[in-house]
């Protein structure tokens, strides 16, 4: 059974070198009936850092320090970001990247005062379309180091249907037929009226926040893996085993929602290092005091709040419709819960041919809760002190 072992030893040292990405790039097309188009990116300065999560977002009082030297390399890096992520292109014809214009801006909507007190690097494309324009559609290329969020306005009207798009992956069309006007003589009264309407609209932006909350578990989210495997460890009964899941779930079900939501705020300086120190506490358990107890539910759940804010930052900040930010939250955390069920059946299939509860604690609770308490503590300390 040692290479049960082995499993849990090398999944803890990838863990090393992971934890949960940052907020993916907003892609934003804002397209008005007289022709006038804009795409905008927007880049969080975190993205530039080898562990975006150990380093804070770009405040107002850490901007106000940056040398104009520095303030233009991190331009140049948001550039070259996207140059390596996005291409775009109209009616089917070849795809191009667009002449973007980078500068900083304060971030304005954010879901959180902090997010509201810092700043971004935004990119505008200022395209003129013609009223034969008929479609839109973007790329997220093979090379992105980052997940694009493909929303878009119609006159000034957030639409529905929104894209997660891993690397290498196109976009839905966004159909454009007949909502560009003959220009500048255009009705705006008549403009306003178009509503554009698709009618796979909530299954698509449904279906891509619930596969990108699976991968944001499973492989992206490896703290969150080592805590599902942490409980996991403490008993193979289903009993004690869905009701630390079930408290586990509820509890960052509860901050996911009010943190995406807006109405709650921590900063991730402070979450983070709670993440990994329950890891840890998690898995010196399993060996200091074995066996299900009652209380461990309350730690459980206590955890569990902070491991939903831990992933709040998948969805705040992009100012989704509200229909679309409720599909998302909704497909996003659903999706949260089958990358922990499969975490939790291919741990059982994996020890399933231990039959002995001594043989199964010596080999496998004892190494892999050390394993696993060992990378928290790391983490804890790291993420406190560097």
């Amino acid at each position: 059974m040692k290479f049960v072992t082995i499993y849990f030893l090398l999944l803890s040292t990838f863990a090393l070198l992971n934890g949960h990405p940052i907020p993916d790039i907003p892609v934003i097309g804002d397209f008005d009936q007289n022709g006038s188009s804009v795409i905008t990116v927007e880049i969080d300065t975190r993205s530039f850092a080898d562990d975006p999560e150990e380093v804070p977002m770009l405040s107002g009082p850490a901007f106000d320090k940056l040398t104009a030297e520095e303030k233009k390399d991190l331009l140049l890096e948001g550039k070259n970001l996207i140059r390596e992520a996005l291409l775009i292109r109209f009616d089917e014809k070849e795809w191009f990247l667009p002449d973007f214009e980078y500068d900083f801006e304060k971030k304005i909507g954010g879901n959180t005062v902090e997010e509201s007190d810092t700043f971004v690097i935004r990119g505008y494309a200022r395209i003129k379309l013609s009223s034969e324009s008929q479609s839109y559609q973007i790329r997220a290329k093979e090379s992105a180091v980052y997940d694009i969020i493909f929303t878009n306005r119609l006159n000034g009207i957030p639409q529905k249907r929104v894209n997660v798009l891993f690397p290498g992956e196109n976009s839905f069309t966004l159909d454009l037929t007949n909502f560009f006007g003959p220009g500048e003589e255009s009705n705006s009264t008549e403009s306003s009226k178009f509503e554009y309407k698709d009618t796979a609209d909530s299954q698509s932006t449904f279906i891509s926040f619930l596969r990108q909350g699976f991968v944001h578990v499973v492989p992206l989210g490896l703290d969150h893996i080592l805590f599902v495997f942490g409980l996991f460890l403490l008993s193979r009964k289903w009993k004690p085993l869905i009701l630390q899941v079930s408290a586990f779930t509820l509890a960052h079900t509860l901050t996911l929602g009010l943190a995406t939501l807006g109405i709650i705020s921590v900063s991730p300086q402070i979450v983070e290092p709670i993440i990994a120190a329950s890891i840890a506490v998690i898995a010196l358990e399993n060996i200091f005091f074995p066996g299900y107890k009652p209380y461990r539910l309350v730690i459980v759940f206590i955890f569990g709040l902070i491991h939903g804010l831990g992933f709040a930052g998948a969805l705040s900040g992009f100012n989704l419709e509200p229909t679309s930010l409720l599909l998302g939250l909704f497909g996003f955390n659903l999706g949260v819960e089958f990358g922990q069920l499969a975490l939790l059946i291919a741990a059982y299939l994996l020890t399933a041919q231990i039959k002995n509860q001594s043989n199964y604690r010596q080999w496998i609770v004892i190494p892999g809760s050390i394993t696993i308490a060992l990378f928290g503590i790391y983490w804890t300390i790291e993420r406190i002190f560097f």
